[in-house]
């Protein structure tokens, strides 16, 4: 479908109604809480406040790859906050993440406690607290780091921009389906040509560069996200997929994805997470 008619913009943009589809009821031009609401702590150093979205996979994945290793000191509270209903602009939250965007972890080992905000700076500063999963040797750390922002600049355009326009909003409109389409598949042959070469994306070690590129590019070729697979012709991306294939068998990824999960099948829900046991 096109664009029947042009739109010209206002000389000054005013915020005078909801726009955004699916999710206009979350969007806003301003900062700041809504409604007061302190934030749950529970008895962890580590509390992590979060949704099951692919941002949030990331840091619950690498949660579990942790724990996996034995380090002990990543047991952590896990508490959903439902962005849908506006959790996000809680008192609480607001003071943990200005940017009232899940997810946010506090560290209570520290004191004063340390807030971490972003996806990204959370994987880096777990990974940095624990030694694992990004590398010392400076080439493979700058390597690990540069897939790691690569993910953080790039999965915007997925996301907000291909699966807000194809999925989300509204009316369909060409001009935006095509551009972001052109540039998600961009991206996904920019992964494939890197994982012809290398098993994991900087190499031969998994690292926080893979758990947080494959929610989002794992999610696109395997799980179908924005039901775009065939739109996208996500399959023919071979070497993405059996990347993303590898990582999807990982026990700890599976738990990972469970973790602040309030949809889909009842088994595959764990809404809150305060130990081992509640992924039983």
């Amino acid at each position: 479908m096109t664009e029947s008619s042009s739109y010209a913009p206002p000389k000054v943009w005013k915020w005078d109604a909801e726009s955004g589809g699916r999710f206009a009821k979350i969007n806003r031009p301003i900062a700041g809480s809504t409604h007061e609401k302190e934030l749950p702590v529970g008895k962890h150093a580590l509390q992590l406040y979060s949704l099951a979205t692919p941002n949030g996979v990331k840091v619950t994945v690498l949660l579990e790859e942790l724990l996996a290793l034995g380090r002990e000191g990543a047991e952590y509270d896990a508490y959903l906050v439902n962005i849908g209903e506006g959790n996000q602009f809680g008192s609480g939250f607001v003071a943990a993440n200005p940017n009232s965007k899940i997810p946010a972890l506090v560290d209570q080992s520290t004191s004063p406690p340390t807030r971490v905000f972003e996806s990204g700076a959370i994987l880096v500063y777990l990974a940095e607290k624990f030694d694992a999963f990004l590398p010392n040797e400076p080439s493979a750390r700058a390597e690990c780091m540069s897939w790691l922002f690569w993910q953080m600049g790039s999965a915007p355009f997925l996301g907000g921009g291909f699966g807000h326009f194809y999925a989300y909003a509204p009316e369909k409109y060409e001009y935006p389906i095509n551009r972001f389409a052109m540039e998600v598949k961009r991206q996904l042959d920019v992964l494939d040509k890197n994982l012809a070469e290398r098993r994991f994306l900087g190499g031969d070690e998994y690292t926080i560069a893979d758990m947080a590129v494959y929610p989002w590019y794992g999610g696109v070729v395997l799980n179908n996200i924005y039901e775009a697979e065939e739109f996208l012709e996500a399959k023919s991306y071979t070497n993405v997929v059996r990347w993303a294939t590898e990582i999807q068998k990982r026990p700890a990824v599976q738990r990972g994805q469970r973790v602040n999960k309030a949809w889909g099948p009842e088994e595959e829900r764990v809404p809150e997470r305060h130990s081992a046991r509640d992924l039983d």
